[in-house]
Formats: C-alpha cells, sequence, structure tokens
C-alpha cells in the first residue's frame, strides 16, 4: 500500500460510506487533504503531486465513496478555486473552497457580456466604490448555471479613463443579493443550460474582491486559463467520452459501416487519443497558454465525431428526443440521443474563448509569432467605439 491509499484507508474507517451522510463524508474527505491532493495542507489538499489524484481517487471509488459530483459544479472546480487559491486572501480561502468542493455551494461565471465576448476586456459591467462596498451594474451573458448558483465569479469596469485592460477588477458576487435577476436563455437543443444576468446596482463588499483593484485582468487570467483546460483536458478514460459513444455506434451498426465512414472513426479516434494523453500531462502543473490548444482541438474533435455519429445513425441520427426547455445542471452530452450531441456540439467552439480567439493566443505567446496590431492598446476604455 502507499502513502494515499493508506489514507483513503484510514478516511473509510472513521467515515463508512455506506453508513455516512454523503455531506458529511465530502466534508471529511476534503479536511483529510483528499479532495485535491496538490492544494495547500487545510485547504483539502496536501501539498502533494498532482498524479496521486488518480490514486486517491481509484482507491475512494473502490470503496464505494461518493463524488462531488463534478459535473454538476465543473466552473466551481475548474475556474472558480484555481482563482481562489492563487489571488484569495486566507480568509477567502477558507470561507469558499470547502463548501465549493464538496458541492453545497454552485459557482457559476460572470464575464462575457453582450458587447464583449471575445473581447473581453472590454466589457462595460461598472463597479462603482461606495464606502466598504462596490455598486455593480450591468449584463452579463451566456452564463452557465446561474440559475443554480450560490456564487460567481465576477468581472468589473472600476475605472473607465484608462485603457481597457487596465480597468478591471475581480470580485465574488452573491448571486441571492437583490439586484441579481438571472433569466434562461434558449438555446437551439431547445435546452436553456445558459442565463443571462442583469445586475442593477448589486452591492459587493470590498472583502469579496480578487486581487487588487485595477488588476482584474490578471486575476480573469488566472480563470481562463483554467477554463480551458478544464473543457478540453478534463480527466476521461481510454475511449471515453464523444469517442466512446462513437466507437459503440459503429460496433452496434454493422450494415451501416463504410470504408469512408470507417477511416474517419480511426482517423478520430487517433486524435481524441492524442488529446487525452496531453491532457494528462497537462494536469501535472499550472495551465498556462498552451492549454488554448486543448481547448481547441477538443472542440474540433466533439464536432466531428457528433457529425459522424449523425451520419452513421442515417435517419436515426435525425431524430430527435427532447425539444423540451429544460434547464439542466450540466451539459448531458452522454445521457442524451445524437441529434442533441450534433447540436450541442456547435457551441464548443464559442464557450470557453471562441476557436479563432484561441488560434490567435497559440500563435502569439505559445510559438512567439508576431502579434496583431492592436489600435485600442493605449486609448481610454471611454473614448472606444461601441
Amino acid at each position: 500500500m502507499s502513502e494515499w491509499t493508506d489514507r483513503v484507508a484510514a478516511l473509510v474507517a472513521a467515515h463508512d460510506p455506506a453508513t455516512t451522510d454523503r455531506a458529511a463524508f465530502l466534508r471529511a474527505r476534503f479536511d483529510a487533504g483528499l479532495a485535491w491532493v496538490h492544494f495547500p495542507e487545510g485547504l483539502g489538499g496536501l501539498a502533494a503531486p498532482r498524479e496521486a489524484q488518480r490514486e486517491v481517487d481509484a482507491a475512494l471509488s473502490a470503496a464505494g465513496a461518493p463524488d462531488n459530483d463534478p459535473r454538476r459544479i465543473g466552473i466551481g472546480l475548474g475556474m472558480a478555486a484555481p482563482t481562489i487559491l492563487a489571488h484569495g486572501t486566507a480568509d477567502q480561502r477558507r470561507r469558499f473552497l470547502r463548501p465549493l468542493w464538496t458541492g453545497e455551494e454552485v459557482w457559476c461565471q460572470l464575464f462575457s457580456e453582450p458587447g464583449a465576448g471575445s473581447d473581453l476586456a472590454a466589457l462595460a459591467t461598472r463597479a462603482r466604490r461606495d464606502g466598504d462596498d462596490w455598486v455593480v451594474t450591468g449584463q452579463k451573458v451566456w452564463t452557465s448555471s446561474a440559475h443554480n448558483a450560490r456564487w460567481a465569479i465576477l468581472l468589473g469596469r472600476t475605472d473607465p479613463d484608462v485603457p481597457k485592460h487596465a480597468g478591471l477588477t475581480y470580485f465574488v458576487c452573491d448571486m441571492t443579493a437583490p439586484g441579481v435577476d438571472v433569466r434562461p436563455l434558449r438555446q437551439i437543443t431547445g435546452e436553456a443550460e445558459f442565463n443571462e444576468v442583469f445586475l442593477s446596482e448589486v452591492r459587493v463588499p470590498d472583502t469579496d474582491r480578487l486581487g487588487d483593484v485595477g488588476d482584474g485582468w490578471r486575476v480573469a487570467r488566472t480563470t481562463l486559463m483554467n477554463e480551458r483546460v478544464a473543457i478540453g483536458g478534463r480527466p476521461v478514460p481510454r475511449e471515453g467520452g464523444m469517442v466512446g459513444v462513437v466507437a459503440r455506434t459503429w460496433r452496434d451498426n454493422p450494415d451501416r459501416r463504410t470504408p469512408d465512414l470507417h477511416d474517419r472513426l480511426v482517423a478520430l479516434w487517433v486524435r481524441a487519443e492524442a488529446l487525452r494523453l496531453a491532457g494528462i500531462r497537462l494536469r501535472t502543473g499550472s495551465p498556462g497558454p498552451e492549454g488554448s490548444a486543448m481547448k481547441l482541438a477538443f472542440a474540433g474533435i466533439a464536432q466531428a465525431l457528433s457529425g459522424l455519429e449523425v451520419e452513421l445513425l442515417a435517419e436515426d441520427g435525425l431524430r430527435y428526443d427532447d425539444w423540451t426547455e429544460r434547464r439542466p445542471a450540466h451539459v448531458d452530452y452522454l445521457g442524451r440521443g445524437a441529434g442533441y450531441r450534433y447540436l450541442r456540439a456547435k457551441g464548443n467552439s464559442i464557450e470557453g474563448g471562441t476557436s479563432e480567439i484561441l488560434r490567435t493566443i497559440i500563435a502569439e505567446r505559445v510559438l512567439g509569432l508576431p502579434a496583431e496590431p492592436r489600435a485600442d492598446k493605449d486609448l481610454p476604455w471611454k473614448d472606444l467605439p461601441r
């Protein structure tokens, strides 16, 4: 037995998963440092190598321990938590990380706006200082999980008189505060997993600010780099995720196979496996701009696989299982039909950074190619055309 399996055995002995309340077990796991082992001690981790997490997770699964439903709380786990760890105060880390990891508090991301999506730094949501609070007014859009969220990571403009990247500040926003209005956005799938959020004079205590005033863009980059790895490099087993679904469809429909579909499936299987292995390598360190390549590759593979699945199923691939305007807690790619996967995958090249923007990041910050000309770089935000 290793150190990690010994720790798991001790946790299970003290908190039998068969008889311990699920929430109580997850809290105990966090307190034992087995939530995310690479985090510091006292914050759900043991300051251990990231690779140890796979052994911990496997041992807990074998013991019948519950997980924290990571798909439901993916924004908290993949975006909010690493940002709070990197830029939060000691009090903020203690307050937010435990209920975030256990799933007792769901998080969402208030970044994109109707006029600031790919050009996020152009956002117009204002945050005005008023004593010990900030008063926030604006509109956010494409906010996943806002209808279930208790907290949000929020980027607002605190100084319109400086260039756009310099006038931003990063906050934690209480989604139950007066002035927060969440409205569903129905998608091409029929669901409303996304929302638009209107903020009307919402008061945010200065104690819920992450990082310095005006340093929001630097803090937001931590979120964005982690977001892209969380979307494109999430851990899956070999032939897991979308490629596994399409491979099973191929095996179950021998009468619909053609040489062309076979060659395309094999090529996509190889690409998916290369992406999976690259994700394992990336998860051994802090995400950087190279995470954009993971998310870019994921979007292309998912869209190609979903299209191949519809072709393979022929007329059956055109059937749609449910047009109900549901408000799901997370995207259920594998639990729905081929038609849903085909439609939902269209958003993969937009959410979490458009593929066009990611190509620019890869070109400039990974490959070191000359930067695109930016005429607005030194202009005050208030003077930019909108």
